[in-house]
């Protein structure tokens, strides 16, 4: 074979080199991308049979003809162009099917989660309480933004898009019912095994963006997640659902007022105790009871937090002794009684885990600081779960103050635990970057939390946002966040993973 190519192109006449120009074209073309192109394609069957028949030709004639080889050549060319054409229209139609199941698919979730909104409205207007109780509130910093229509699949008039010429595919088979969402029994999340670390975001349980997006800078899950509720809205299942799904246990802060009231407003009469002790909202809360019977998954339910201060409508006293919206001495162990007991009657105290949790007394003024009030507001034993503290690091800073967590939580610790032996869940923590001492404060506070003596601290819920507000006249935002600064970042999470600790949360 080598000695019929020796002998081919070592001549010099124009035929020669005609045929020599030729069989280069071919032999480079042989060489490109295009044959492997051809190769691989499974409708290429001329391709490669043409192809194949010219490198036969080169490897077996000594003297093919040129006309010949032209001719060939050009077939090969025309057959690649149009197995390419097809190629290219194929994975057209393969695309456009694929992002109209994308879009079917988004309408799917969408239209589950407008289903299940839509049932626990309907089930709140059944039994919506008379003219003199809560109607549907506008929602506030921490509410749920509204469920938007399903979108429609098909084009914007309604019409199908043209998948192409191809076929249609055979309809695909009805998908199985998606398993039912589980969650642990009461008795295990009353006890639990190991430590909880909780968040609350902007939008979460509803959306998740904030909260994965903070849990995948510390590098790992959170177990709980914490939302706020209002009287003026139905109880949520989709919350509680959305949170077993990921197997974190939901923490619902249920405020006896509506959900957009302002935290600077304490009257609202129509919300005072005294008209909750009347009877006013019995009605609405029986239907929350049987509506979370009828969800079947449990949550912890945290009651009209931090009763001890003076910035609530269900607070009973200010500083000096004066009511607060209405309220007398001895009002709010009465209501939390008072719904208690309808839940038991409904059967819901199956399934929460009732949050007793007053606010750390280090700033309250000097009556409300006393072990003795603080004994006042409490309901008793047979009606809490776990006893719970709010507990920040926030201007305005006091003379002698340290960035610890036994100045933060030492005294309010010390009064809960001559209170009850319950165990004691930090319910709402933060710190702010004011003043430069949040890393300190968060190294602490993991530290604290290590403490032999803190062992009945069950764990805590850090409130993950920046809020505006108002210290001493001045305005000031107060950055709360986990990851606010870099090295407040690291300093939580050294503290979460540190061995000693005892958490194991899942990796994000």
């Amino acid at each position: 074979m080598s000695e019929h190519r020796a002998a081919w192109w070592a001549g010099g006449d124009a035929t020669t080199a005609r045929k020599a120009t030729v069989m280069a074209l071919v032999v480079a073309l042989a060489l490109t991308g295009v044959s492997a192109l051809v190769w691989a394609s499974p409708q290429a069957a001329l391709s490669r049979h043409l192809l194949a028949s010219v490198i036969e030709r080169l490897e077996t004639d000594p003297g093919p003809d040129p006309d010949e080889l032209v001719a060939e050549l050009a077939s090969l060319q025309q057959a690649y162009a149009a197995e390419t054409a097809t190629t290219s229209e194929l994975e057209n139609q393969v695309a456009e099917l694929e992002a109209a199941l994308e879009t079917a698919n988004e309408a799917l979730a969408s239209s589950r989660g407008e289903n299940v909104r839509l049932e626990s409205a309907l089930a709140a207007a059944r039994t919506r309480p008379g003219a003199d109780d809560p109607g549907p509130g506008t929602g506030g910093a921490d509410a749920p933004p509204p469920t938007m229509p399903a979108p429609s699949p098909s084009g914007g008039d309604g019409a199908t898009p043209d998948p192409g010429p191809s076929p249609s595919p055979s309809p695909s088979p009805t998908p199985p019912p998606e398993p039912p969402v589980t969650a642990p029994p009461l008795a295990d999340l009353l006890a639990p095994e190991l430590p909880l670390y909780g968040m609350y975001t902007q939008q979460a349980p509803f959306n998740w963006a904030t909260y994965d997006d903070t849990s995948s800078r510390v590098g790992v899950r959170p177990n709980v997640v914490g939302y706020f509720g209002g009287w003026d809205q139905p109880f949520r299942p989709d919350a509680v659902e959305r949170s077993w799904a990921r197997d974190t246990m939901p923490v619902l802060t249920w405020e006896s007022r509506p959900i957009g009231s302002p935290n600077n407003v304490v009257e609202e009469p129509e919300y005072s105790l005294p008209r909750i002790l009347s009877g006013a909202f019995d009605d609405y809360l029986r239907t929350y009871a049987r509506d979370i019977v009828e969800l079947g998954l449990p949550l912890g339910i945290r009651f009209n937090h931090e009763m001890n201060g003076t910035w609530y409508p269900w607070s009973e006293t200010t500083s000096s002794g004066a009511p607060i919206n209405g309220n007398s001495p001895g009002d709010y162990v009465r209501v939390w009684r008072h719904v208690h007991d309808i839940f038991e009657a409904e059967g819901a105290n199956e399934l929460v885990v009732w949050i007793w949790a007053p606010n750390i007394i280090n700033n309250l003024p000097a009556a409300h600081k006393t072990p003795e009030h603080l004994a006042s507001l409490y309901p008793g034993d047979d009606y809490v779960d776990w006893v719970g503290l709010s507990g920040y690091l926030r201007p305005p800073y006091r003379d002698g103050q340290t960035w610890t967590f036994d100045y933060t939580f030492g005294p309010s610790l010390e009064q809960l635990r001559d209170l009850t032996d319950k165990p004691i869940l930090l319910a709402e923590v933060g710190a702010s970057e004011t003043g430069g001492h949040k890393p300190a404060w968060v190294t602490s506070f993991f530290d604290g939390l290590a403490q032999p003596e803190n062992d009945d601290i069950l764990g805590f819920a850090w409130f993950n946002l920046a809020i505006t507000t108002y210290v001493e006249g001045q305005r000031t935002t107060n950055d709360w966040r986990i990851d606010s600064r870099a090295d407040s970042l690291e300093a939580f999470r050294e503290g979460l993973l540190d061995p000693a600790l005892g958490y194991q949360l899942q990796p994000y």
